[in-house]
């Protein structure tokens, strides 16, 4: 009898704690929109924007900062403009989201590469028309290898993707990361490190 009540407790306790080690989402809003906003509403995203920038390209979002009424239905949008031959979207990732990229002008090269231990690196080149995914989270680019101007928009999961783009993240932060770290990550000779954190990194979103 005390085993049987031993064991009862036991479970119970397992039951009681499991929400602590379980971890659960509802991927589906709970709710049509955010009813204390009304504003879905944006235009201008036809007009091409500028690209006379160190990276050549210029990426316009539509999120939740420029639409509040996103808020809770988990997606967002970008125009992507390339300068003709050498516009990059240069490496970066997005935390929270993946991204389906269509290309509408241009003939662009993107690829991702997989995560640790493999660190693959997927490739295409992409025409008027294709469509190409990028996993949540993997570091990936766009490249135009065509010698006109190339347009792409690309829908991301989350309604608030975030970008992290690797060479101003590394090189850029603020405050600086200690240069004998990154001298030891990169396996760079240290004056190479100091150079490359006193450039000023362009942001192109």
């Amino acid at each position: 009898m005390i085993k049987r009540l031993q064991l009862s407790v036991t479970a119970f306790a397992i039951l009681a704690f499991s929400p602590l080690l379980a971890s659960a989402s509802d991927p589906s809003p709970l709710q049509d929109f955010c009813v204390a906003i009304n504003d879905t509403k944006i235009g201008g995203l036809n007009i091409p924007r500028n690209t006379s920038n160190p990276v050549g390209s210029t990426v316009t979002p539509v999120n939740v900062a420029q639409i509040p009424g996103l808020n809770t239905l988990g997606i967002s949008l970008v125009r992507i403009d390339y300068a003709p031959y050498g516009g990059l979207n240069p490496p970066h990732t997005h935390p929270r989201a993946t991204e389906i990229l269509v290309v509408l002008e241009g003939t662009l090269y993107v690829g991702f590469v997989t995560s640790n231990t493999d660190s693959c690196l997927i490739t295409k080149v992409l025409n008027h028309g294709d469509v190409f995914v990028f996993p949540v989270g993997l570091i990936h680019f766009k490249f135009n290898i065509g010698n006109t101007k190339a347009v792409a928009f690309a829908g991301l999961s989350s309604q608030n993707p975030g970008v992290i783009t690797i060479a101003n993240a590394v090189f850029g932060s603020n405050p600086p990361i200690n240069p004998d770290v990154l001298t030891k990550a990169f396996q760079l000779d240290k004056n190479i490190v100091t150079y490359l954190q006193s450039k000023f990194w362009w942001d192109n979103n």
